[in-house]
């Protein structure tokens, strides 16, 4: 019997739909420290210095000259200043330059930061106050099949996605998990099975998200083994296919390659493979913090408040939308202009082998195609630091082409 772990394709998939909601704990910040400070050559308080220092300059958008602008480009304006607030003068965009102190920039790491200044502006709309006689049981609904599963989460889960429209709610049971990394290890150990005389192969195309391989080596589990690239598997045996649509790191809309029938989400449709996953956190961890699980539902509830207004100019979809499209812009531009790079997700051209060190010894940490089941030509970056740190990448982006011809 095969089994497999898919993403559905959207229908009506808008990039402004997308919602990445990663409730995690960083904790292997410390030990990248450690991996950079050897690698690198840089030191761990120069590394430090690139993940905190915030960039003073900001950019303003120029006025709109058209008293005719449509609402997309009232909208359009509305996140950039989000994002970037105005200065004093209106020809600042045209003067400023963005200096170059020397920091580290880590684009390894999906930190979003980009949104700060959202939250910063929404105000006390996603304050928190929760006493401390508050959440004492283990329990959040003995009812429930996820039994830590928090009540208001939950609800505010099955809003947002029944206002995006990107995923079946009915008839399915809700697991909870700290991150997609630990729902990732539930889904493996719920679709294994015990009895099993080898362990179950467990294939992606690549690239793959960088963790999948990582993860399921790490635990040197006997009920599944990583296997690989699913191009290269071709054996009649049951396996789990991994895919992530859209896809990371490059972006793409992914199905099945082995077989293109079935799938499983957090949203799990089989009830035993939700009390399998169910189990797994159990014994994993005991449940999902309710602490994290009530600022999440916070969070959630005024995403979707924002949505349901019209017109609403804090729309958070609609202004993390223009955020993004306005960086990848910035980006076509870098890389089209430096001529050393060629647009996907970054791969290096000309004689360089090794993008990741490449940009490394540029002071611009990312995350090497190696760990992604592709050369050490490509590299992930990043799109979600702060304005200041990535504006300062793509200056370096811009400026690398002309340095190269200069050595």
């Amino acid at each position: 019997m095969k089994k497999q772990i898919m993403g559905k394709g959207l229908e009506g998939w808008s990039l402004r739909h997308l919602l990445i909601v990663s409730v995690a704990l960083n904790v292997c910040l410390v030990l990248k420290l450690g991996y950079y400070e050897r690698e690198s050559n840089l030191t761990t308080e120069q590394i430090f210095h690139g993940f905190c220092t915030e960039e003073k300059l900001h950019k303003q958008l120029s006025q709109t000259s058209s008293s005719s602008s449509s609402m997309a480009a009232v909208v359009a304006e509305k996140a950039f200043n989000f994002f970037n607030p105005s200065t004093s003068s209106s020809s600042a965009i045209a003067n400023d330059v963005v200096n170059d102190d020397g920091r580290v920039i880590n684009l390894d790491h999906g930190d979003p930061t980009m949104y700060e200044k959202y939250w910063q502006q929404a105000g006390d709309k996603t304050t928190v106050m929760i006493s401390g006689w508050q959440s004492m049981s283990y329990f959040s609904d003995v009812k429930n099949l996820c039994w830590f599963l928090e009540p208001e989460f939950a609800k505010e889960v099955i809003r947002l996605h029944n206002i995006v429209g990107n995923a079946v709610t009915e008839n399915r049971h809700m697991v909870v998990g700290t991150g997609s990394t630990q729902l990732f290890q539930a889904a493996l150990y719920a679709l294994s099975s015990p009895g099993g005389t080898e362990p179950i192969s467990v294939v992606s195309s690549t690239p793959y998200y960088s963790f999948y391989r990582q993860v399921v080596e790490y635990m040197k589990s006997g009920l599944y083994k990583w296997v690989g690239d699913v191009s290269n598997f071709d054996k009649d045996e049951p396996y789990i296919e991994l895919i992530t649509s859209p896809n990371n790191p490059d972006g793409v809309m992914r199905q099945s390659v082995v077989n293109r029938s079935g799938g499983i989400w957090a949203l799990v449709k089989d009830e035993e493979v939700a009390k399998r996953m169910t189990k797994f956190i159990e014994l994993s961890s005991i449940g999902v913090s309710k602490d994290s699980q009530i600022r999440a539902a916070k969070i959630l509830q005024a995403v979707s408040d924002s949505c349901e207004h019209a017109g609403d100019s804090s729309n958070f979809f609609e202004i993390s939308y223009h955020q993004i499209e306005h960086r990848w812009k910035q980006l076509r531009k870098a890389v089209k202009e430096s001529g050393i790079f060629t647009f996907a997700w970054l791969k290096c051209e000309e004689d360089i082998e090794d993008c990741e060190n490449f940009l490394r010894s540029h002071k611009i940490l990312t995350r090497s195609g190696k760990h992604f089941g592709m050369s050490l030509k490509y590299v992930r970056i990043s799109m979600l630091d702060r304005d200041s740190n990535y504006d300062l990448f793509i200056k370096r982006l811009s400026e690398m082409s002309s340095s190269r011809s200069e050595e």
